[in-house]
């Protein structure tokens, strides 16, 4: 148990029968009245995000997890699997609890996020960003530079993502896994 005072961005606590993670919090001292606190909170089973005041001293249930690094080996009818490069243990996680799957590459690292009693994934992040090769644009028009003209570009794991006109096939590309939108061209 851990009481208010224990409430930091990141802290994952038992809420409403589910698990919920800090987002956003603020402890709120007024001048008349008892302090509280106010925090943004995110369920990590649905996602959703809710907004709760706990008035100052309330006792909490957190919960302990744990974050582990797995790598993509392959997708298939039951789910994405990754292995754990330590244990070689394998899991397979649903496409729902990934943010962005059409930007996994065999090979690539992410994190997942466990309940360390129950040993069962709560949450994947993603990288930030990720390297891929473009495998499909349509070559640039000249001239066609008056403006940040972007055109589409299929990635080798199949994504379609904006690219600038001067991105050709073959050019490998860093790309936001958050938004899906192209950062920089990466020289090989």
């Amino acid at each position: 148990m851990a009481s208010t005072s224990d409430i930091r961005n990141g802290l994952c606590l038992n809420y409403n029968g589910d698990i919920y993670s800090v987002v956003e919090f603020l402890h709120v001292k007024p001048g008349k009245g008892n302090a509280f606190v106010r925090t943004k909170l995110k369920s990590l089973t649905t996602g959703r995000v809710v907004e709760n005041t706990f008035p100052a001293g309330h006792k909490i249930e957190d919960v302990r997890v744990e974050r582990r690094k797995f790598q993509y080996l392959y997708n298939d009818e039951t789910g994405y699997n990754f292995m754990d490069n330590e244990t070689y243990d394998q899991v397979c996680l649903s496409e729902a609890m990934l943010e962005r799957p059409d930007f996994l590459k065999e090979g690539s690292e992410i994190e997942i996020l466990f309940h360390a009693e129950k040993n069962i994934p709560l949450t994947a992040d993603m990288p930030a960003n990720i390297v891929l090769e473009i495998t499909y644009t349509e070559p640039g028009v000249r001239g066609d530079t008056a403006t940040n003209v972007t055109k589409p570009a299929t990635v080798e794991t199949g994504a379609e993502i904006k690219v600038p006109i001067f991105i050709n096939q073959g050019d490998k590309v860093k790309i936001d896994t958050k938004t899906g939108a192209y950062l920089e061209r990466v020289k090989s």
